[in-house]
Order: structure tokens, then sequence, then C-alpha cells
């Protein structure tokens, strides 16, 4: 029988020789299998389905039981029953020998430990890491620019353009690390990327030859950068951070790349010594090693004249330095940047070519006239005292309530800040009361290759008011002496 007016957006067929139950079960698990029934769907009510296709309302109430005892529907009282989030796609038998999935992939992405999110979640004040203040952002200016670029005026930002980046956002961000960060650069060593990840992703597609290139990583580190340098083949070597940075004297002879945050490591927050640097340097001179340089954090700077970046002091063309307007704006503008030597401009841009081929005009016209006017430049200095209050806010409460259990790392930048723990015998415990009555905070060792949560905690700053933080840590306190 055909019903007369549908309730599913798919087809239903019931022969009408016996067997009905077990058809309409059937045909709704497969529709949930399929995701043609995607998770949190509710379904039709029992009353209206056996109406629409002409069956006893208790066929389809045993249909759904079936469901439920499978796992694919949920029900709750006075509600609707609910498709649930069952993966059993994966489980079906695969047809005419179809291999495993995993053997279809590159090795190199089967044991790939990314962290992928794949649905937005909802923004909540706390300590988590690389979240910047995004209510203080100067919306009316920003809106101001993107509705000049997006005019006829401008109708050769809507074609095809250089991979480099548009030319005036180019001379923008030298003139901005040149002003900002005593960086050496013109607007021809300016390789315009989506983001920081990108741009590790790009040096590691054309620095590393898969199987073979030793490269060296801070340990703990910068987990995505991993991710990009595993995904193009590369053999890592981890390298342990002290209190002066990067440990170069543990270096092997045989890396061929390094990378580092001399300016705030992450997730340690020590800032790399000028003697560590100038080491850096010497031993990437004797070795023939290239040297990439994440300037994470590096604009928001508290106290003392920051070190020079390892591009400044570089005298041998062996450093790439990589930065990003994620944390001095926001994350979602997704443009960062590589300021390169000669002989990496070119084999950059070709890579960069192959991934976006030039990434979004109109943005970039937009942030390029951002920073030219000033706005970038007054929005960082007036971030740079919002955040150090939070910073003190965080160090007081290392100084006072925290004292027995938390001692700061000394750091000089960045928006986040981390503890190690005075008696590690206690780490599980603090790092449980901490996710309890600080929500975002982690232990530095889940950043490490080899987790280890005696390491310390770190608290990002940037999603959080101070007097949030002074009541968060104070709470925090309070439940470790319980």
């Amino acid at each position: 029988m055909s019903p007369v007016e549908p309730v599913f957006e798919f087809q239903i067929d019931l022969d009408g020789d016996g067997g009905r139950l077990r058809q309409l079960h059937e045909q709704l698990r497969a529709a949930i299998v399929d995701q043609r029934l995607r998770p949190g769907v509710e379904l039709p009510s029992t009353r209206r389905v056996a109406s629409a296709y002409g069956l006893a309302r208790n066929t389809v109430i045993a249909a759904y039981d079936l469901l439920v005892a499978e796992g694919h529907v949920l029900t709750r009282a006075g509600a609707r029953a609910v498709v649930t989030d069952y993966r059993a796609k994966s489980a079906r038998p695969a047809r005419g020998g179809a291999r495993p999935a995993d053997e279809r992939l590159n090795p190199q992405w089967r044991t790939l430990p990314a962290r992928a999110r794949n649905a937005d979640e909802t923004w909540m004040p706390g300590f988590h890491l690389g979240t910047p203040e995004h209510r203080h952002f100067p919306f009316e200016v920003w809106r101001r620019l993107l509705g000049r670029v997006y005019h006829p005026r401008h109708i050769g930002a809507f074609d095809y353009h250089s991979p480099y980046g548009r030319p005036r956002l180019r001379a923008a961000i030298a003139q901005h690390v040149s002003f900002a960060r005593a960086v050496a650069c013109g607007a021809d060593d300016v390789l315009v990327t989506s983001g920081a990840q990108q741009a590790f992703d790009l040096i590691a597609r054309v620095l590393v030859v898969p199987g073979k290139t030793q490269v060296a990583v801070e340990d703990p580190g910068y987990p995505p950068l991993r991710a990009a340098l595993l995904a193009a083949g590369a053999q890592l070597v981890p390298i342990a951070v002290d209190e002066e940075g990067l440990c170069v004297d543990r270096l092997p002879t045989d890396v061929r790349l390094i990378c580092v945050t001399p300016s705030h490591q992450f997730p340690t927050g020590v800032a790399m010594s000028m003697a560590r640097r100038i080491a850096l340097l010497a031993f990437a001179r004797r070795h023939g090693a290239t040297i990439v340089e994440d300037d994470y954090d590096g604009e928001f700077r508290y106290g003392h004249r920051p070190l020079n970046a390892l591009q400044t002091l570089d005298r041998d063309a062996s450093v790439l330095y990589v930065g990003t307007f994620s944390k001095s704006l926001f994350p979602a503008l997704r443009i960062g940047y590589v300021v390169a030597p000669a002989w990496a401009r070119e084999p950059l841009a070709a890579a960069k070519q192959c991934i976006d081929t030039a990434g979004n005009a109109q943005l970039q016209d937009a942030l390029a006239q951002f920073i030219l006017d000033g706005h970038l430049a007054r929005h960082v200095r007036r971030m740079r005292k919002l955040y150090g209050e939070r910073r003190r806010a965080m160090l007081e409460g290392f100084a006072g309530e925290l004292r027995p259990w938390l001692v700061a790392i000394p750091s000089e930048a960045g928006i986040h800040v981390s503890a190690r723990f005075r008696d590690p015998g206690q780490a599980t415990r603090l790092l449980t009361k901490a996710r309890q009555h600080a929500p975002g905070a982690c232990a530095i060792g889940e950043f490490a290759t080899r987790p280890d949560p005696g390491l310390g905690l770190v608290f990002g700053i940037g999603g959080i008011e101070t007097q949030a933080i002074r009541d968060a840590l104070r709470t925090f306190a309070l439940s470790l002496r319980r």
C-alpha cells in the first residue's frame, strides 16, 4: 500500500505479503545506518506512521522497540524517539571483497594523531589554550574595511591571484614584523598562508623527504606542528626543553630541520636565552640544518625588552619565520605568513598553489588596510594591557593561595601561563581538581611525545576575565585544602 502522505523523506516499501514489522524495522535501520536519518533527528509518532502506511500502531511500536534495543534509537517519557549517534555504517560487510578502508590510505595517515573536530563547539569562558579575547575586537572598523573590498571598484580582487599573497598585505606584514618584532624583511620575503598551520604544512612538504628527514621538535611541544611533520613523513626527534628553551646540546648532528618557539615556548612559556639562540644558529650553520621559528604569542610581551628573533640574528639564510594573526586578531581569520629566505620562497609558493591556489583576496586586502591604518598596532597595545592584568592575577594566585602546590614558570609573553607542581606525586589529584574548578586548564604533559602528568599545569588567559581568574583560583585552592 502506498502512503497518501509520506512521513519520511525516503521510500518505505511494504509488499503486503506479511512480515511488515520486519520490513519496517529493516528499512528504518538501513536509513539510520546510511545516515538518511541522522543522529538527533526525532522520529515521527507511531500513530502518524501507522496511519500513513496502513499499519497497526502496535506494529510500529514494535519496530521502534527493536531499534531501541539495537541502540539506534533513544526513547524518553513524554518525548519522541530520537536517532542516536550510533556509527553502524562502518560495521556493514564490505561489498565485492573490498579492502578495509585503512589499506587504501597513505601509510602516513593511518596512525596520525590528529585532533580534528567535525562539529562546532559553543564558546564558553575558561582557561582554554589558544583562545584570544574576542569581545574587545574593533568589529565596526573591520566591517567597514570589508565593505570597501567587496565593491565593484575592487573587481580585480575577485579573480585568481598570486600564491604569494596580495602585494599590499605582504608589504603590510613586512612593515608590521619589522617594527613589532625587529624581523629583517621586505615584502618580497613574505608568503601569505592560511594561518600558521598551513605554513607548517608547506614547510614540511618542501623540506621533508618522506621516511628520511630527521626533524627536531620541542618536547613538550605544539601537537599540530608535529602532525604536519608526521603527515609529510618526517622522522621526529623530540628534544627536551628547560628554563632556557630548547636544549641545543642534545641535538643529533644528522637533524636537518629544527622547529622551535623561542619567544614563548608552547606549552611551558619559557623564552629561549640569547646563549641558546646563538648556539642554535651555530649548530644550523655547522650541519646545514634549517630552523623553523614559530613566533607563538610573540606580540604579547610583558616586562623586559624582548630578545632578538632568530631570523634577525641569522646570517646564513637558515631561518624560516612563521607568524599568524590568529592570536592578535581572531582564529577564524585564517591568515598567517612565512618570512622565508630566497632559496625557499618559490618552492613554498608552488606547494601553496597545489593546496588552495591563493587564499581569500578580500580578507587579505581588508587586513592589509587594517594594518596600514594602524588598527592592528592599537588593538595589540590594548590587548597587551588587558592580558597583562590577567597574567598578574594568575601569578598572584600562584604566589598566594596556590603556593603550596604550584610554582609559576617564568615567562614574559603570550596568552597562557604555566606552573610546575611542587610535588609531582600529587599530579593526578591536582589535575583532577583543576579540571573541576579551572575549566580549560590542562597538564603540560599532554603536549609531550610521551605524556607525563607530573610536569605541571597550563592555563590560557585569553578567554576569561580577571575577576573570574581570581575566583577560579581561589576555589581551586580551597578544594585542595579539603
